[in-house]
């Protein structure tokens, strides 16, 4: 089976989507039968292997992304790959591009629904903005043979607009670079901190949706000795005496040894649709603290954590100390023992797979794609 991958979601500092293509052809090259192409935006049409570029206009202010505003060349370097399925991962031109080559191909087309585009878009820009792209949304992810949704909360908001065939599909954890082991002992002491700070960290985006402000608020009710690191690009400049910021691009590595050495994880989205850099710090022993919101409620079990009241700084400052009252180090290995049992990458390319073979016909039946 040769499955090709296509989305506009793929730069150097971009997040869950890149990290899920990535760790998807990882395992795919090592099972026999299978072939995969992954066609992304770039500076100019390229090639090398199984990656292959087209060339797109570059967002400003976009954190290295690129938006295709043609369908045509999308179509057809998807029809030249001939796979016998195609996964979108956006909502924009290559999802229609995709479509269309499947159409043109006779074989099943996916959509993979990674971010909530009406609620992000309505948070800005209101609800009338958000009822229209409710309705887009629906027609789009209407004419696929299935949609992918990473958690249980966003399938049942697709089914809700009226979209069939939707199967909940998470995402999985580099349990090798996620790892207690990767603590870095210096950590603390490049920080100024003394041995016995209580160290939390948020890793991501300054987004809107990401409530950074939310964390600066709530490290301001603790005070000492609690501390908090904030990595990611766009982080604020201003803030209190006990949060420190690496205002930049981190890679995974980095994020692996920061979490490994810190004591539990801050994260209030409200908007997450698996919420990744979660489950990598549960996979890195640490419990987590977050938004009783969206992908975080399902992902955060009892015993590896505490949810909060979203948006609410007073009782996410609770819910922080209350787990410190707690055997701290123990919900941390319970957290590292969930993501160990459910999202191991393999383990999650195993049922995607399952889902695929569902999807594709035996040769000798080989029929038309149902495309709206």
């Amino acid at each position: 089976m040769h499955i090709a991958d296509v989305t506009m979601f793929h730069a150097p500092s971009s997040g869950g989507v890149r990290t899920y293509l990535q760790a998807k052809q990882r395992s795919l090259a090592t099972r026999p039968g299978l072939r995969t192409s992954l066609l992304v935006p770039g500076a100019e049409r390229d090639s090398l292997g199984d990656m292959h570029a087209l060339p797109a206009l570059r967002l400003p202010l976009g954190q290295g992304y690129r938006f295709p505003l043609r369908r045509a060349p999308w179509r057809e370097a998807l029809v030249g790959l001939a796979p016998d399925l195609i996964e979108a991962g956006d909502p924009y031109v290559t999802a229609w591009a995709a479509l269309d080559a499947g159409q043109a191909l006779g074989v099943p087309v996916v959509g993979f629904y990674h971010s909530d585009l009406p609620r992000l878009m309505g948070d800005r820009f209101g609800a009338g903005v958000r009822r229209r792209l409710q309705r887009y949304v629906a027609d789009l992810y209407g004419r696929f043979d299935s949609v992918l949704a990473p958690c249980r909360t966003m399938a049942e908001r697709l089914a809700g607009w009226g979209i069939e065939r939707v199967r909940v599909q998470p995402l999985g954890v580099d349990l090798t670079t996620f790892h207690p082991e990767r603590a870095d002992p210096g950590l603390r002491t490049r920080l100024g901190l003394d041995p016995d700070t209580r160290l939390l960290v948020f890793a991501g985006r300054n987004s809107r949706e990401k409530h950074v402000d939310v964390l600066l608020r709530v490290m301001q009710r603790l005070g000492p000795p609690y501390h908090l690191l904030l990595m990611g690009p766009g982080m604020p400049a201003r803030v209190p005496d006990n949060v420190s910021v690496i205002s930049r691009y981190c890679d995974r590595r980095e994020v692996a040894r920061a979490l490994a050495s810190a004591d539990a994880m801050l994260h209030a989205g409200t908007r997450e649709t698996f919420g990744l850099v979660a489950l990598e710090a549960m996979a890195c022993g640490l419990p987590v603290v977050a938004a009783r919101a969206g992908a975080l409620i399902e992902n955060v079990p009892l015993g590896a954590g505490r949810l909060c009241d979203p948006l609410a700084a007073e009782d996410m400052a609770r819910a922080v100390e209350e787990l410190f009252l707690n055997d701290v180090a123990a919900s941390g290995r319970h957290a590292r023992r969930h993501v160990e049992r459910r999202f191991r990458w393999d383990t999650v390319i195993d049922g995607l797979l399952d889902h695929y073979g569902e999807l594709t016909p035996a040769p000798a039946t080989t029929g038309q794609a149902r495309h709206g």
